[in-house]
């Protein structure tokens, strides 16, 4: 009988002091903890939102006051034995920008609440007019209470800001509430001990990085790329026993687990050098319910994105294929103005670091995993075809039992239902580019359950789709006949890789007619 205690894994726990108080499993980050508190220089880290950054600053707010107990047997406790100024308690200011939706709060509440409950617990009155001369007070006030200089911790500073990208003005309006304020950061630097500051995107035109041109954003730093997300090393030297009843509970080996994880929720790289790390919040629920769930995707499904990428006509393509190129500048920096698509997708975890082309400084984007790749498909085909849903038989897994079976009308049927519901909207998105990405999506997203490879439209065979007992090579035509598509298979000779195949093999053609935007024809031969 096993009698060993159960092991508590930190499930939506952001707190370090409930984490370590309930003895929950901790991947150990206090290296960079230590490497951070022996700076002086004020610094900015940007990761996508669930990836432990609430922790990382809860732990530094622990740090600086002087928790030492909940720091026992972690790497900071060494580093710091013979430190005699180690473990000072300071007063620390944490800004919490989370769990407040900004469209209907103002921001100036959330900073008057917590300047409130500063001047309270400091004994501090104060008579300014403005936010941010009563900041200016309390910094100078507390030091003069204390002896000692302020922690300043802002977890997601930008949340104000990205609750409102739809709605410019108040968005303005945030932003020079922020300038107002933490442009203190600057002009009290005498007050000021550590300035620590999180967000999921770096905003250009924002003064609190434009006036604080001291700031260190370590969001590319390559002696930093692993303080948020889980390692391959980390992964298996503290989840040893998750990983076995996992593989036990779905009937797979351990290393097959482990490749299983790896292409759900790793992939995440945020220097060109740098550690590939884990989405710690997509691996630690898989973990806790012993299944390979879409936890961080369906945690925040990217409305905005998902419009914006439509209405841009973007190729969807590229995504897929590796072919999303941005400079340093560009992953740094969302001016909020211009709603730039590609540094927000990178900032916000949908997009990642594949590749860098040192000689022209260039960084090559993609999808970083298989629950970020398949969620956001999943979520654009609705946007392209109307009322795509499970409800009328035209989701994904009716296709995917269609073709596993072999029911051709069935396939047919689908695809004809689906282009009839193809979305237009205007002019600047023609019926091409949706005839294009609709074949695309839904082919890509086949390929989570069969064998599917999309070649669309580049000379190749449009489509081969194998399962277990059939293989199906499609050829699309746009405005011209199914009978010419089938003849490109047959001209081209597409079949010859699977002469040896002792699978059934289908030849099929398909015409789309752009003008009155339908599936026109359809031959299949054997």
């Amino acid at each position: 009988m096993n009698t060993s205690p159960k092991r508590i894994l930190p499930v939506g726990v952001q707190s370090f002091e409930k984490l370590r108080d309930f003895n929950a499993v901790y991947v150990d980050k206090t290296e960079y903890v230590y490497k951070l508190v022996h700076e002086v220089t004020p610094f900015f880290l940007s990761r996508p939102r669930r990836f432990g950054k609430s922790l990382l600053l809860s732990t530094l707010r622990a740090y600086w006051e002087g928790k030492k107990e909940l720091f026992k047997g972690l790497a900071i406790e060494k580093l710091e034995a013979d430190n005699k100024d180690a473990w000072k308690q300071y007063p620390v200011l944490y800004f919490d920008f989370n769990g407040e939706n900004y469209s209907t709060t103002p921001v100036e509440d959330v900073l008057v609440n917590r300047l409130k409950q500063w001047e309270e617990l400091y004994d501090i009155t104060d008579n300014s007019e403005t936010l941010g001369g009563r900041f200016q007070n309390l910094l100078i006030k507390i030091n003069q209470k204390t002896g000692l200089q302020c922690v300043i911790l802002v977890d997601e500073y930008d949340k104000p800001l990205l609750d409102l990208v739809d709605k410019p003005e108040m968005q303005e309006h945030n932003k020079a509430v922020f300038k107002g304020f933490f442009s203190n950061l600057k002009s009290c630097d005498e007050y000021i001990r550590f300035v620590f500051i999180t967000g999921v995107t770096k905003f250009h035109k924002v003064s609190i990085f434009s006036d604080l041109n001291q700031l260190k954003d370590i969001s590319l730093n390559e002696e930093f790329s692993g303080i948020c997300g889980i390692t391959e090393s980390e992964l298996r030297e503290n989840f040893a026993p998750e990983i076995t009843a996992m593989a036990q509970k779905n009937g797979l080996t351990e290393e097959e687990c482990l490749t299983m994880l790896k292409k759900q929720y790793d992939g995440y790289r945020f220097h060109h050098n740098g550690v590939n790390v884990y989405n710690p919040f997509g691996l630690i629920n898989a973990f806790s319910d012993k299944e390979f769930g879409s936890y961080w995707f369906a945690s925040g499904t990217p409305t905005f994105l998902v419009k914006q990428l439509r209405d841009k006509g973007v190729d969807l393509r590229r995504f897929v294929n590796k072919t999303i190129y941005a400079t340093e500048n560009v992953l740094q920096d969302y001016t909020g103005d211009n709603l730039s698509l590609t540094p927000l997708l990178y900032q916000s975890g949908y997009l990642t670091i594949a590749d860098y082309n040192s000689r022209l400084r260039r960084y090559t984007l993609a999808f970083p995993n298989e629950e970020v790749e398949y969620g956001m498909l999943n979520s654009l085909l609705p946007a392209y075809v109307h009322d795509a849903s499970e409800t009328n038989g035209l989701d994904i897994f009716t296709l995917e039992e269609r073709i596993e079976k072999g029911e051709l009308d069935d396939i047919r049927n689908f695809l004809t239902a689906i282009f009839a519901r193809i979305t237009y909207t205007s002019s600047e998105a023609p019926f091409e580019h949706y005839f294009q990405t609709v074949i695309y999506l839904i082919f890509t997203l086949l390929g989570q359950f069969t064998d599917c490879e999309m070649h669309t439209f580049s000379g190749r065979i449009d489509c081969r789709v194998m399962t277990r007992d059939f293989i199906y090579l499609f050829e699309f035509k746009r405005d011209e006949s199914a009978e010419k598509a089938l003849q490109q298979i047959n001209d081209k000779d597409y079949t010859l890789p699977f002469a040896a195949d002792s699978r059934k093999l289908y030849k099929i053609g398909v015409s789309f007619d752009s003008e009155k935007r339908i599936l026109a024809d359809w031959k299949v031969e054997e």
